[in-house]
């Protein structure tokens, strides 16, 4: 068995414009995609959205530099993810195609075993 992160990414304004329903429908969604997906789900969270981050990066002097929000600039951002236990990648990918991500899409990354 191997495991593998499914990251959800969307379009963090769509969300900000999105109204209760829309809301209520996505809960509806990861709650069956969950119930569906019980036996190789391992963890998955929502996350705020990158304007609530911190980036924290080394500078040229060995120090580190803090700001606020996320590295970059982008349109769509990370909202979520799940963790998943599967045989291989065609089963992640078989998974993943099932999470709702309304406003975007998800990558599917093999998490790294260290012996």
């Amino acid at each position: 068995m191997a495991k593998y992160l499914i990251l959800i990414y969307e379009d963090e304004a769509a969300w900000a414009n999105a109204g209760p329903a829309d809301y209520e429908r996505a809960m509806k969604e990861h709650n069956e995609f969950a119930a569906n997906n019980g036996a190789v789900l391992r963890g998955g969270e929502a996350l705020h959205p990158g304007a609530m981050g911190t980036s924290i990066r080394k500078d040229g002097s060995g120090d580190f530099v803090v700001t606020d929000g996320a590295f970059f600039e982008t349109k769509e951002g990370l909202g979520g993810y799940y963790l998943v236990e599967v045989d291989d990648l065609d089963q992640a990918i078989a998974v993943a195609k099932q999470v709702p991500a309304p406003f975007g899409g998800v990558e599917v990354r093999p998490v790294m075993v260290f012996d």
